[in-house]
């Protein structure tokens, strides 16, 4: 096979898929249908029998009072006119969407979601949620496990991870948690804690390895055991006083004038939700440290630069970020050389956590997991893929296993409903920093235990009030579909290997399209989300191609005011910045379709538009039924491209 035709067009299909989506058709209808009512029979049942003794608060003839009959229309009207209204909605689950990071959802998590929303369960604590909160520990369990975390609960230094909202208030729990640590030690030597070893100055403290951070931490809760309750209060409520949470920033670096305010480090691609943490979290924007890059994935040589310029300066680090799977053109960060380089800035007494941002790409490290939570070798992962996993990708994922907090999102590559981000963290007992206490929430001594310390769990979240329908969603997918290789891996398998056949088609694309326009992938694929760069033949102005690209993506976007049949495919755009570039990627990008450098900046072309493919759907090679909506859209884009071409030549 040629690069060109990566994969036999006679390959069975993968009918381990067929049962997981309401599918493109809605062909699992009756499937979902049948779950459903079987499950709001068995809630109703449930609510009958609590006390069975209670009579019916509505009485059978409710139904046919003129009042309820009023109400009962009413309800139908709005839901017909919002059912009418969601028609007209971005139909992700179409192979025929390729746009953002969206797609079908799964069956378990949808059904699992659904059924659980009539119990309303919060999962701020047992109180409220006795069911659901457990799930939620477990379901950060089995995400550390896929990361190659310590996941049993018996360990001490166990893993632990939640849910949130979205990546973005996982990003920020994680700045939230490292400044905690780093500034734990300090607080300790200013209340001068007794029989501990101490760090011996305030740099020392601060740039504490986390582990041993950990340890101090655990050495001190041994020490306060110890000691009688008016003891232990009277130094609980001294060390609190010296803490970067009771003092506050500003209060804090006062205190500590050898300290300076730490920098974040992230990658210049990194997603947005950095410079909102920062601003957040009060350490303001100026301390995010925006690294350059190298084909768009993070340089780690100007990473260990800035290091080494840090440790000269006595700049403090809280974090360095690496991308696994960046949100606009899918590269993965070396986080094997990120992890290298922190071994080494730690010898000049510089330290700081490594977390990793896979908001999108972090469902990708079930291919390398077997089913015993065993890292899978690049030999075993790549026999399925033409030059999937690259071995720097390989030893990224390799690596998951050693930083120390990782952002996940289960509503992106994990196919579950929104409003399922996820934090987890490599060593639970790290958490007992950020604990809150809300008396009427919590109850009790701190539990030894690790599930019961986590059944109240509001305690160390971000967010208070929080859905356990959600929770149950993620649980319930990642039982009936385990992550490693052999049960969810057969889902990213599919789209990896799409975005290859992607990769080989838009190769091919090129060549046909060549007497009228340069096309290119700026970036071979680190995992199933692929760009595009196009250029009328003949154009030099980068200008005119971004208008070019606009056209094209005008009949790809979603218009709410034009019947979603009209559009034959749905896609997105993003840009390429020379300064997320570089100069040498961005001569070589520029020079690969005639355009020339000057003229970006003029009429306000600071950056070059790119057509963006998210390929999430399992169904973009349909081998049952003979299509690849692969083939189908490089035709429609090429009878577009010489339409438009074409159109632009009589014009002129």
């Amino acid at each position: 096979m040629s690069a060109a035709t990566p994969f036999p067009a006679n390959e069975p299909r993968d009918h381990a898929l067929d049962a997981c989506f309401l599918g493109p058709y809605g062909e699992n209808d009756a499937l979902l249908e049948k779950l459903l009512v079987e499950f709001l029979r068995d809630h109703v049942y449930w609510r009958r029998n609590f006390h069975p003794e209670d009579p019916p608060a509505i009485g059978t003839a409710a139904a046919h009072h003129p009042d309820y009959l009023a109400f009962e229309s009413r309800m139908r009207r709005e839901l017909h006119q919002l059912s009418a209204q969601l028609k007209k909605s971005v139909p992700f689950h179409s192979p025929r969407y390729i746009g953002h990071m969206a797609s079908d959802l799964l069956l378990p998590g949808l059904a699992a979601q659904m059924l659980t929303l009539p119990y309303n369960p919060n999962n701020v604590s047992e109180d409220a949620a006795p069911v659901t909160v457990d799930l939620e520990v477990q379901a950060g369990l089995q995400l550390a496990r896929m990361l190659g975390y310590p996941h049993d609960p018996a360990q001490p230094a166990c893993a632990f991870g939640h849910l949130t909202s979205g990546g973005t208030l996982a990003n920020y729990q994680a700045l939230r948690l490292a400044l905690a640590l780093k500034a734990f030690p300090v607080a300790l030597r200013a209340a001068q804690a007794p029989d501990l070893a101490l760090p011996a100055d305030d740099w020392a403290a601060f740039n504490l390895p986390q582990a041993e951070t950990i340890a101090l931490l655990e050495a001190w809760q041994g020490w306060l055991a110890a000691q009688s309750p008016a003891e232990r209060k009277r130094w609980i409520a001294r060390v609190e006083r010296e803490r970067i949470e009771q003092r506050g920033l500003v209060g804090f670096f006062a205190a500590h004038p050898a300290l300076t305010v730490p920098k974040v480090l992230v990658p210049i691609t990194a997603h947005y939700s950095w410079s909102k943490g920062a601003k957040l979290l009060g350490l303001g924007r100026n301390q995010l440290e925006l690294l350059p890059t190298a084909g768009m994935r993070l340089d780690a040589d100007a990473l260990r630069d800035t290091l080494a310029r840090f440790a000269r300066e006595r700049q403090s680090v809280l974090m360095a970020v690496a991308v696994l799977g960046g949100t606009e053109y899918g590269t993965i960060d070396p986080i094997d050389a990120v992890l290298a380089a922190r071994t080494a800035s730690r010898r000049t007494g510089l330290d700081f956590a490594v977390h990793v941002d896979a908001a999108w790409g972090g469902y990708l490290a079930t291919l390398f997991r077997r089913e015993d939570g065993s890292l899978r070798s690049r030999d075993e992962v790549a026999a399925d893929y033409v030059a999937f996993p690259t071995p720097a990708v390989h030893a990224a994922f390799a690596a998951l296993g050693d930083t120390d907090s990782v952002t996940v999102d289960p509503h992106k590559l994990g196919y579950l409903p929104y409003g399922s981000g996820t934090f987890v963290c490599r060593d639970h007992r790290a958490m007992a920093l950020l604990a809150e206490r809300a008396d009427y929430v919590f109850h009790g001594e701190a539990a030894g235990d690790y599930l019961t310390r986590y059944r109240s769990l509001g305690q160390y979240i971000p967010e208070g009030s929080k859905s356990g329908a959600a929770a149950a969603a993620v649980y319930v997918t990642h039982k009936v579909l385990p992550l490693d290789h052999a049960h969810f891996g057969r889902l990213p398998r599919a789209t990896v290997r799409a975005a290859e056949a992607f990769h080989a088609g838009a190769q091919r694309l090129a060549l046909e399209l060549a007497d009228c326009a340069h096309v290119l992938v700026p970036f071979a694929p680190d995992s199933n989300l692929v760009c595009l760069a196009l250029n009328p033949a003949g154009n030099t102005h980068a200008e005119r191609a971004n208008a070019f690209v606009r056209t094209l993506h005008d009949e790809l976007r979603s218009d709410p005011t034009h019947p979603l049949q009209l559009k034959e495919f749905f896609g997105s755009v993003t840009s390429l910045r020379p300064d997320l570039l570089g100069p040498a990627e961005t001569a070589r990008i520029l020079g690969a379709l005639g355009l020339d450098p000057a003229t970006l900046g003029e009429g306000g072309a600071d950056r070059l538009l790119i057509l963006r493919h998210t390929l999430m759907n399992p169904y973009l090679l349909d081998r049952e039924n003979g299509i690849s909506y692969i083939d189908r859209y490089f035709g429609f884009l090429a009878r577009r491209v010489r339409a438009l071409v074409g159109n632009a030549a009589v014009a002129a």
